[in-house]
């Protein structure tokens, strides 16, 4: 097969969706904009969800993208022949779709993309599909298994059905293999068990390229290994749950997700997913700077690899290294690069370096490119902090051996929690002054109790579901809208929001702004917002072609990234003043009557040249 670059790849895709009558839409921001839940984008599905649960879509009933995704519960799995924490997913989505034909048009389309564009082995392609359930009253996906099997038929391939891969395995040569809601069922609630009434859900279908087609018979798609990568699901959104059961949907949604960089890890027939052309020129980059080849370290350059590219992307979508939130994450990411840099030999600052690689071939994402200087800015800026903090965690550990003549487990937690001093650099700072740790055992105690906290923590701030729309934070997103439109009356055109953060309880809010705010200007502020409230504001809701809105100063901050037809909302009194108007497509109150007297209760810096406010709504 022919090495595809990540561009070839993601162009391939995006033409031949189009070709089949799909409308490209652009990947959504990593920071999502209007969802409360969840610090960042860990799916093509997530930004769809309000289109799968019936809002209509501005391009269409069938889109298609390549969404940005990050997934921090992989951060520390990094290292391994698969993990990342940034990839990139492809998708296709059919809204309110043709009952009759959806399932072959997804099949024919996948098939044809994979087996005849990309030239992929279809003998080492296999399938899963749900087995049906008894208890649910569900049957089995026989349309889906009909359909992969005339697939292989096609090709000259026996598509042997096994219904109990378990007990089977692969060894008996089968294609399409059957299993139950544990593995081939969607719902947001993950179990059909558990979905409440009114939510759809359906059976899937997964696709999987054998790896090592000479391993362990008994391996199957579902088993616990490394042998099967699974480089697609198909969501057949065809039920929703009642009181009485599961009830078909007369127009279902479908949604197909791929990773891309898997889809290059089987073409490239080799397990480690850091072979692909999405690492070569970063990887090559990183043996220049290191002197080690990199087979050398495999472990440090994974890390190195896929952090500072996450990171890269993280900082061009707004979240700059901080102490908290979704910047804390690009920091973590960063600093842990930069110590595997410092295993592998790297003398002095590199990650500027090879960000800028990936940046140059980032030709897909225009805003990326423009914004080359000042993210690569931004991590000079980190990595040089960085390195000042690793000096002054040796100060402290020296203070440290002085007063107490020794160094534990839980006091080198202390040095990593409180300075970012890793681990492994105390050991190596320890052995060096002639010491050893002390009951290393309690570091992992000490890691434990910050993890149980910090799990605790998040479960209250992010509480609710995925795209959670209560009362509440809908009231709340829709005074934040008229927070930034205040905010660009007092402080001029040129703010912008930078990011938000909603729940039930408060707003928060960060705007580009490099001052801070006065108590005149924070006090304006809150009578622009509350003045609004008080006209009894009714909003608006029209889609416009991108352009004309632009063109017509509606505001927006990500004009690349919005597909050809946007939502503009426009908050107006009955009077005509305008107070906001912007392109969204989260969720409004219809007018303002209902929400309150809004107060800003803290404003503060969130990152350099950003300003963070924090409010909330309160009865008159």
């Amino acid at each position: 097969m022919v090495r595809m670059t990540p561009d070839e790849l993601r162009r391939s895709y995006i033409d031949f969706m189009k070709g089949i009558g799909a409308s490209q839409v652009p990947s959504s921001s990593l920071l999502p904009e209007n969802d409360p839940s969840t610090l960042f984008t860990g799916s093509g599905m997530q930004p769809m969800v309000p289109y799968l649960l019936g809002e209509k879509h501005p391009a269409g009933n069938e889109i298609a993208n390549i969404q940005k995704c990050l997934r921090t519960v992989d951060i520390d799995e990094v290292g391994d022949t698969s993990h990342l924490t940034f990839f990139e997913m492809i998708g296709r989505w059919e809204f309110k779709a043709n009952e009759h034909n959806y399932k072959q048009k997804q099949i024919d389309a996948i098939w044809h993309w994979h087996i005849i564009e990309l030239g992929m082995d279809p003998g080492r392609l296999y399938i899963s599909a749900f087995a049906g359930s008894d208890e649910l009253n569900i049957p089995k996906d026989a349309e889906a298994i009909q359909l992969w099997s005339a697939k292989f038929k096609s090709v000259g391939i026996d598509p042997i059905i096994e219904d109990d891969p378990w007990q089977y395995g692969a060894s008996r040569g089968g294609k399409i293999f059957l299993y139950d809601e544990k593995e081939n069922w969607w719902s947001r609630a993950g179990s059909p068990l558990h979905m409440p009434v009114g939510e759809p859900g359906g059976p899937d279908s997964e696709m999987f390229y054998d790896l090592d087609p000479d391993g362990d018979p008994l391996d199957h798609p579902a088993s616990v290994s490394e042998r099967f990568l699974e480089i697609g699901n198909n969501v057949f959104m065809c039920y929703t749950k009642e009181d009485t059961g599961f009830v078909k949907m007369q127009n279902p949604n479908l949604d197909y997700g791929g990773g891309l960089e898997r889809v290059a890890t089987a073409l490239n027939g080799d397990k480690d997913i850091y072979n692909t052309a999405f690492f070569l020129n970063p990887k090559n980059k990183l043996m220049e700077l290191s002197g080690q080849s990199y087979t050398d370290d495999l472990k440090s350059f994974r890390i190195i690899l896929d952090h500072v590219r996450a990171a890269t992307f993280l900082i061009n979508d707004g979240a700059a290294p901080a102490n908290s939130d979704a910047g804390y994450i690009t920091r973590r990411l960063l600093r842990r690069a930069i110590r595997a840099g410092k295993k592998i030999g790297i003398q002095g600052s590199f990650v500027g370096l090879l960000s800028e690689v990936y940046i140059d071939e980032a030709t897909a994402y225009e805003d990326l490119i423009g914004n080359k200087e000042k993210v690569i800015e931004i991590v000079n800026k980190e990595e040089n902090l960085f390195y000042r903090t690793l000096q002054q965690g040796e100060v402290e550990i020296q203070k440290h051996l002085k007063n107490k003549g020794k160094v534990t487990g839980a006091d080198a937690f202390y040095f990593y929690e409180t300075y970012g001093f890793p681990l492994e650099l105390t050991e190596e700072f320890l052995l060096e002054s002639g010491y050893s740790m002390e009951d290393k055992a309690s570091y992992i105690e000490a890691a434990k109790k910050h993890a149980e906290m910090s799990r605790t923590a998040s479960a209250g701030k992010f509480k609710g579901g995925l795209a959670e729309h209560s009362a509440e934070t809908t009231a709340l997103h829709t005074v934040s809208h008229l927070l930034l439109a205040g905010l660009r009356e007092v402080l001029g055109d040129h703010v912008h929001q930078q990011g938000s953060n909603i729940t039930s309880e408060r707003l928060r809010f960060d705007f580009n702004h490099d001052e801070k705010l006065t108590p005149e200007q924070i006090a304006k502020v809150e009578k622009y917002v509350n003045d609004a409230i008080s006209s009894k504001a009714v909003t608006y809701i029209s889609e416009l072609p991108k352009l004309e809105a632009k063109e017509s100063n509606v505001e927006g901050n990500f004009w690349d990234k919005y597909p050809d037809i946007v939502k503009v909302y426009t908050i107006q009194d009955h009077e005509g003043k305008v107070w906001s108007r912007e392109v969204c497509g989260g969720p409004h109150v219809a007018d303002t009557t209902t929400l309150g007297r809004f107060s800003i209760q803290k404003e503060q810096s969130s990152a350099a040249g950003v300003r963070r406010i924090k409010g909330g709504l309160f009865k008159h």
